[in-house]
């Protein structure tokens, strides 16, 4: 009988733990909610807005050349570039208070020599591509990616053009990439596309292994939906400012020289592959 009593005040006095831990946790969540709130602006844009907000953000200079589906990031960070309130000051800037420089190459080949030069002299640089276009990269992209350089190469995906022209998307362009030795990061959303470019970012700063972000071309990079934008506040906090100052400090300059694009016998060579 006592034993009853005593397993049935365990199981009573079970309960109301359990309700008091229920109680505590909804009173957490419910204080969490207060302390943090919701100010993320909504934007209503596609994808390739939403990865040229955070590109444009983030760096100091973009080579571009139109391909399709991928042409409008590069339209957009020029057009924002371009645009001031009437009066010569720029309406948008990036996180060091400036305008990106925003430089129309030739060809896709001539954007990759620049952006591969740019990057050697310590800028903060990057570039949109597809398809053909993207293939014109991949000379450049091994030395890129050898060298250590922190970027990221934002990619809608098309397919490539074989026995006809295809302006549709499938992975053919990003797949053929692989051996270059970048790190790879897909996004499926316009949330995604966005976050993705502000990640990829930090994580090529961090790691100086060069990023390739795509998305799928038209089914994502023109798929219009809402975003919470990351804010310019945020950015500079996700930013690795150390990092930016190291990678500045790298530049090539004849105040600091230094020896770099040396030949090397296959002993040592096979060793660094």
């Amino acid at each position: 009988m006592n034993m009853n009593i005593s397993n049935g005040s365990r199981a009573k006095n079970h309960e109301e733990k359990r309700d008091d831990r229920s109680t505590s946790n909804t009173t957490d969540i419910s204080d969490e909610k207060e302390m943090v709130p919701d100010s993320a602006e909504t934007k209503i844009v596609d994808g390739n807005w939403a990865v040229a907000s955070a590109s444009y953000r983030m760096n100091d200079i973009a080579y571009i050349f139109p391909i399709t589906p991928s042409s409008p990031m590069g339209e957009i960070v020029d057009e924002w570039a371009a645009t001031d309130d009437g009066h010569g000051v720029k309406k948008f800037l990036n996180l060091w208070g400036q305008e990106l420089k925003v430089v129309e190459m030739q060809s896709e080949a001539g954007a990759a020599g620049a952006l591969h030069g740019a990057l050697n002299s310590g800028s903060l640089a990057t570039t949109y591509t597809a398809s053909q276009g993207l293939l014109l990269y991949i000379p450049n992209l091994y030395k890129i990616a050898g060298e250590l350089l922190p970027t990221v190469i934002h990619v809608a995906a098309r397919a490539l053009t074989g026995q006809a022209l295809s302006i549709y998307g499938d992975h053919s362009d990003v797949m053929l990439v692989r051996g270059t030795n970048l790190a790879m990061v897909s996004s499926f959303t316009v949330q995604e596309a966005h976050d993705m470019a502000i990640v990829t970012q930090v994580s090529t700063l961090n790691s100086r292994v060069p990023f390739l972000h795509f998305m799928d071309g038209f089914r994502t990079s023109h798929e219009i939906n809402k975003i919470k934008l990351v804010n310019d506040d945020q950015l500079n906090e996700l930013m690795p400012w150390e990092r930016v100052e190291e990678h500045r400090q790298r530049a090539l300059s004849p105040m600091h020289p230094s020896q770099r694009g040396t030949a090397q016998a296959p002993d040592v060579f096979m060793q660094l592959v």
